[in-house]
């Protein structure tokens, strides 16, 4: 016991410290001649004090074998001691407790790191709370921004749109040829910012709409995408092949938003195909749905392929159907909202096929309120 590096004591049946080694005197600052014959209650936090008693009198009537627990004990400067003690009775050969033996292993250094530890999850939990209220806010102050500067500048688009198509139908005979061509493009890029603040607008909604999730019968849904598109397009021969029967779980506008942009995607670059085929299926994968898009489109190079979905990313120019940049973006969005995620594979001149992964039930970690 003298040579051992815990704290080691005999407690009598009085609750006395009888016996202590050289590591105990340690703990409380103190030599022995100060803690031997001392109530070991007296020496004890008075917050521990009922628990340590509740303890003490179990050991000596025998309802307990051994105790092991923290207790803080306090030094003869006042300070107090953090400890893990073990306590066993040690009893004659009729089962009667003749003495304590109790081991305490001084831990104050770990309980203030714990504790500091413990301060430090708190701030950076209240940090992170501010930091995510200020993102809330931001996020709202940046959607009622996106829609004052759409209402703002529609108005104006408007007056361009307008004026420069009665200018078209009034002056048209009076115009030179570069004239007529100047007011066309006029009017093109009145039509390009329009659709870009269009384009704006939807990516503020994925981005920061409420959700409303609910079971989505996706191939109706894509119906009824591809219907929209056909009744843009009622002379072109081209057919949207959607599998029955596929369901996910999601917010059904975002949903219809989502698809929206992958098959317009898939129609627009197929446009020159005399004729086109987009087919949809759909593979269960890891617990939701894969649904994968093939087009016959013109595709686009592999190496372009990280930047697919950035914002005002176009790999295709006006004169190969390029659009505002924001279509494939407002896609991954509402696709990470839902707790998904969104690829391609390409090859140019065959074609492309957009992958989109979506949770089936609503249990599915990752998503976004």
């Amino acid at each position: 016991m003298a040579s051992s590096g815990i704290g080691m004591a005999i407690v009598d049946l009085d609750g006395r410290w009888a016996e202590v080694n050289p590591a105990l005197e340690r703990i409380f600052g103190c030599p022995a001649s100060e803690l031997v014959g001392r109530y070991v209650l007296d020496c004890t936090h008075p917050d521990d004090r009922e628990d340590s008693q509740h303890c003490l009198s179990g050991l000596m009537d025998g309802s307990l074998p051994v105790t092991d627990s923290q207790r803080r004990y306090l030094r003869s400067d006042g300070s107090i001691v953090w400890t893990h003690v073990n306590v066993a009775a040690m009893r004659d050969a009729r089962g009667r407790t003749i003495y304590l033996i109790a081991q305490l292993r001084d831990i104050s250094a770990q309980h203030h790191a714990e504790m500091a530890l413990q301060e430090l999850n708190r701030t950076l939990e209240q940090r992170v709370a501010e930091r995510t209220d200020a993102l809330l806010v931001a996020n709202l102050q940046l959607q009622q921004f996106a829609y004052g500067v759409s209402h703002d500048l529609r108005g104006p688009l408007r007056a361009i749109e307008g004026f420069s198509a009665q200018l078209q139908r009034q002056c048209r005979a009076a115009m030179d040829e570069a004239g007529r061509d100047y007011l066309q493009r006029i009017r093109d890029n009145a039509s390009r910012m329009s659709a870009l603040i269009d384009g704006l607008l939807e990516l503020s909604r994925a981005t920061s709409a409420d959700m409303r999730p609910q079971s989505v019968d996706l191939s109706l849904l894509l119906e009824w995408v591809g219907a929209e598109l056909q009744d843009a397009e009622p002379g072109r021969d081209a057919r949207i092949d959607v599998q029955p029967d596929l369901r996910v779980h999601g917010d059904e506008r975002l949903m219809k938003s989502l698809f929206t942009q992958l098959l317009g995607n898939a129609w627009k670059f197929s446009a020159r195909r005399e004729k086109t085929v987009i087919e949809v299926r759909g593979t269960t994968e890891a617990g939701g749905l894969r649904v994968s898009i093939h087009d016959q489109g013109c595709g686009y190079a592999t190496i372009y392929a990280d930047k697919l979905f950035e914002p005002f990313q176009r790999l295709h120019g006006q004169a190969e159907g390029g659009g505002s940049g924001l279509g494939l973006a407002i896609a991954q969005r509402i696709a990470r909202r839902h707790g998904g995620r969104i690829w391609a594979e390409s090859t140019p001149g065959v074609g492309s096929i957009f992958h989109v992964w979506l949770p089936v039930s609503g249990n599915d970690e990752g998503a976004e309120a």
